[in-house]
């Protein structure tokens, strides 16, 4: 199998992180996002939609993260997927909300604007986002740290799936931005939990290169 991916990508990583652990092998090709390589001729003509990633398992290609996730725990029999019925809606149920409700008040419009995406976006703009953001975000993370997990080890229970793959990828993209987690000690355990996990070094050595130099960045 081969995955399209690029480290960087908070998309990218969840898919990465949770292939390394379930022991799945999967040929990765760098689509450089810093170089908008996604956008090139070569890269559409594999995914129209230009986005990372995207998985090409011989004549079956599939795009999406979530949906990504699914295919490759069903394929090899993955406990972070469960087949129980209830358990498997809770954790669908998860998935969902990262990618909808967490992804648009944290990631958009609270994280991403402080380093220039969208790209091209008006300065001022960028700061209404910000601002928008930094107002309405903490509704989501007090549901995540009081709520979802509460003194529980993982998103959807005991035991960690497919939900803390990708909701631990969109909520350390705030690293990017210095956010401070410190009002939400749920969501700091579960980040270091999720960080203990043997791949997580390597499959986020890229992204945490880019904080670094974002980092250095703002200090220049």
């Amino acid at each position: 199998m081969k995955l399209y991916c690029d480290p960087i990508s908070t998309t990218s990583r969840p898919v990465m992180l949770f292939a390394a652990e379930a022991g799945i092998p999967l040929e990765r090709v760098h689509v450089d996002l810093m170089t908008q390589a996604n956008r090139e001729a070569a890269y559409l003509a594999v995914n129209p939609n230009g986005v990372v990633p995207f998985l090409a398992d011989g004549d079956f290609a599939l795009g999406e993260s979530s949906a990504i996730l699914k295919y490759l725990a069903d394929k090899v029999g993955s406990p972070a997927y469960p087949t129980e019925l209830k358990a498997r809606a809770r954790v669908n149920e998860a998935l969902d909300w990262f990618a909808t409700n967490f992804h648009e008040y944290f990631c958009l419009f609270t994280v991403y604007p402080n380093f220039g995406i969208p790209h091209g976006v008006d300065p001022d703009l960028a700061q209404a986002m910000v601002a928008f953001g930094t107002e309405h975000a903490p509704r989501w993370l007090t549901v995540l740290d009081r709520h979802m997990l509460g003194d529980r080890p993982f998103v959807c229970g005991g035991e960690i799936s497919l939900a803390d793959y990708l909701g631990s990828a969109f909520v350390t993209l705030g690293e990017a931005s210095s956010f401070d987690f410190s009002p939400y000690p749920n969501i700091q355990a579960w980040i270091e939990r999720m960080k203990a996990l043997p791949s997580w070094d390597a499959t986020y050595a890229g992204f945490n290169g880019f904080v670094s130099a974002l980092g250095q960045a703002r200090a220049a």
